[in-house]
């Protein structure tokens, strides 16, 4: 939907993949869905979920066993994220790294997307300042 011909929406760290596609094998799930929703002290908050079937308008990533869904809403804040799965003494989980956030709070569960006046500019760097 939002995508470029031959780049796909997201992609996933060796980690990642393998962690979710042993999730997919041990819970017998297709895939798992990620999105985004209102919430959290910066204002939105990443989604996952087992899925089972696709949904029409999903934009499907797989990537050595692993299939991720990204639903149609988030796909616009979504692109160009990579997904890690990072493990630590006291904690693992994915991690998004997602380079569309342009703020996050400290405990990293919530984020804030730039607006699309910072998008535009970091596509044209060297474009002058529009007046408005």
């Amino acid at each position: 939907m939002f995508g470029i011909p031959g780049k796909q929406a997201v992609t996933m760290t060796p980690a990642a993949a393998t962690q979710i596609a042993k999730l997919m094998t041990n819970k017998g799930h297709a895939g798992l869905r990620i999105g985004v929703k209102k919430g959290g002290c910066a204002g939105m908050e990443y989604t996952m979920d087992y899925v089972t079937t696709a949904e029409a308008h999903d934009e499907v990533v797989e990537q050595d066993g692993a299939r991720i869904l990204i639903a149609p809403m988030a796909q616009m804040f979504l692109f160009g994220t990579e997904i890690d799965y990072e493990v630590s003494l006291l904690e693992s989980g994915f991690k998004f790294n997602n380079p569309n956030v342009a703020d996050a709070c400290g405990c990293g569960e919530s984020i804030k997307f730039k607006n699309v006046e910072e998008l535009a500019a970091e596509q044209a760097p060297d474009a002058p300042p529009k007046l408005v």
